[in-house]
């Protein structure tokens, strides 16, 4: 429960003593951005029977009837109105919202961490909001310029060539070293840089120096193939013909 408060309402997103690298107009942004967000939208949900004269009316969410004394929760923001307890959860997320605490945006309720990413954008690396006026963006996420760094060095890569790993940015010399694959036919690994061919959950390179028939050698970008072993063929005739050779061998 207490994990999945901290991950529904991020501490950071009101409390700069959670900040302590930002610059100071970062703070001042902060400290407006939360203060206008408690007054405007934050709510706690009532937890209740649903009262007589609200007999039958639909819940918000799921649109089923509740009844006289069904439980309930409603939300002072949105009017007179009640959900199921299950129904009432984060328009982005649909976590239920722990402890009934909830934002209000266009007639929705989210959860404080949703709710603030209608506004701004969340750092990838460290969780907090950015407030800085530029940011680095990369397979839809975003990140504060000096978090931008390689998730194994952790050289700065603003500006460099990257690859994305497990949705976190890599340089390229970690990359080819660490994570690369071999290409099937020379062993050598299948840098950022090189365009790769995979079959059967197999890679090569996809130059025809290695993506080409094992017997023949011809390249087999684009063209029909039949795999052996590991071992590409352009027709069965160079299979079995390599198969043939093998066993004279």
């Amino acid at each position: 429960r207490a994990r999945a408060l901290l991950q529904q309402l991020p501490p950071q997103d009101c409390d700069e003593r959670y900040c302590p690298d930002l610059a100071e107009e970062e703070r001042r942004q902060l400290r407006v951005f939360s203060a206008r967000r408690r007054r405007e939208a934050l709510g706690q949900g009532l937890a209740c029977p649903v009262p007589g004269p609200c007999h039958g009316c639909p819940c918000r969410k799921c649109g089923r009837r509740l009844n006289k004394g069904d439980p309930g929760i409603s939300a002072s923001r949105l009017g007179d109105q009640f959900w199921h307890p299950s129904c009432f959860s984060c328009h982005f997320c649909q976590q239920l919202l722990v402890d009934l605490i909830y934002f209000q945006q266009d007639g929705r309720i989210y959860c404080g961490r949703h709710h603030a990413e209608l506004f701004r954008p969340r750092c990838a690396s460290c969780d907090q909001l950015i407030f800085m006026e530029e940011c680095i963006e990369a397979e839809g996420r975003r990140w504060h310029l000096e978090h931008f760094c390689c998730l194994e060095c952790d050289v700065p890569l603003r500006g460099q060539r990257y690859v994305m790993r497990s949705g976190r940015p890599c340089c390229r010399a970690c990359f080819e070293s660490l994570f690369a694959e071999p290409c099937q036919a020379c062993g050598d690994p299948i840098g950022a840089d090189s365009e790769e061919a995979t079959h059967q959950g197999l890679r090569w390179h996809a130059g025809a120096a290695c993506f080409c028939c094992s017997r023949c050698r011809k390249p087999l970008r684009g063209q029909p193939l039949t795999c052996r072993r590991g071992r590409l063929f352009c027709s069965d005739a160079c299979s079995l013909g390599h198969d043939a050779s093998s066993g004279s061998a």
